[in-house]
């Protein structure tokens, strides 16, 4: 009797070690949950870089950076040297008015602002042609060029004013400024000279938009939009939001255009398996209140709520499925650790 006691006892006091002990497989030390919430958030700063660095690449790949002397646009106060060849007489170097005028020999006054300097050629070639040459060649050779400039503002790597010499599409100019940042949106705006984006934040007169991921990762190369001189193409810092709670990846995300809630777990790496399969609340900032809003995510049409910048997406867990994955079994005993830790 006594001997079973004494093992009855010996038992327990080894169910009890098991339990007390130290942390079993797969637990964590204490602070190693901020060492792991540290460690996803280097990781998502990892794949910033990564994405803009290929989005650069694409973009540097995509760029015409040379540029044909015949592509020059012409402008206010241009320096040119216009030749006839068949008339040496009529060869004369002039500069561009400031309402886009030259001044050439019988023809007097010929617009040319705007033009490229092969539209130019062609210009000039017909009005001789119409009254005193029958096939006539001209040349233009730009000895100074002034007019024409864009500027890059927000986050390109080289921000800052440059000439604009010919005509060049979107990816051309952004070329310009040596790609963007990890810190940049992926949506462009251009704004043409004169313009201002409208008061709501809707496109205003002359101002566009492009997306980024369409015009490069899709292809959509329509919106590779032609760019002219004057204009001011801007590119925002990202947006954030932040997922915490039961993801696998907690920590801040990008936004990027019409981003979704699910698109948002996803970058978070998906939910873990003990978490709500009916629930996530999203906290909004709305007029500097806090608003909570509930998303019945078992609708599958809830899916596509539209986050914002600043939102805060919270994945509930659930307390049978945080007890169930919490269990441990070792050859000393039964423990429970919480999982979310």
């Amino acid at each position: 009797m006594l001997a079973l006691l004494a093992g009855i006892m010996v038992f327990g006091i080894l169910w009890l070690a098991g339990c007390a002990s130290t942390a079993p497989p797969g637990s964590q030390a204490p602070g190693a949950g901020a060492e792991e919430s540290t460690g996803s958030q280097m990781i998502v700063q990892a794949q910033r870089a990564r994405e803009i660095e290929s989005l650069n690449e694409k973009l540097m790949s995509q760029a015409q950076l040379h540029v044909d002397p015949g592509d020059y646009i012409l402008g206010a106060g241009d320096l040119l040297q216009v030749e006839v060849f068949e008339a040496e007489e009529l060869n004369t170097k002039g500069r561009v008015s400031s309402r886009g005028f030259i001044t050439l020999p019988l023809l007097g006054q010929v617009k040319v602002s705007g033009m490229t300097a092969r539209e130019a050629e062609r210009a000039i070639e017909k009005a001789y042609q119409e009254k005193y040459i029958k096939d006539p060649h001209v040349g233009i050779f730009v000895e100074e060029h002034f007019s024409q400039r864009v500027t890059l503002v927000g986050q390109f790597k080289s921000p800052g004013t440059y000439d604009y010499v010919a005509k060049q599409r979107l990816l051309d100019v952004m070329a310009l400024g040596g790609g963007l940042t990890d810190k940049a949106s992926r949506l462009v705006q251009v704004r043409r000279r004169g313009s201002t984006p409208a008061a709501d934040g809707r496109p205003g007169d002359g101002v566009f938009y492009v997306d980024m991921d369409k015009l490069i990762g899709e292809g959509a190369t329509e919106l590779n939009i032609e760019i002219n001189g004057g204009d001011v193409i801007f590119v925002a810092e990202a947006g954030e939001y932040f997922v915490d709670g039961a993801v696998r990846r907690p920590g801040s995300y990008s936004i990027r255009q019409c981003t979704t809630l699910q698109e948002a777990i996803v970058a978070a790496g998906g939910l873990v398996p003990y978490a709500l399969k009916d629930e996530i609340v999203v906290i909004r900032s709305d007029g500097g209140e806090r608003q909570m809003h509930t998303i019945d995510i078992s609708q599958t049409e809830n899916w596509s709520f539209p986050i914002q910048d600043q939102d805060i997406i919270v994945a509930k867990s659930s307390w049978a499925g945080k007890l169930w994955y919490g269990f441990r079994f070792s050859l000393f005993g039964v423990g429970y650790q919480d999982p979310e830790r």
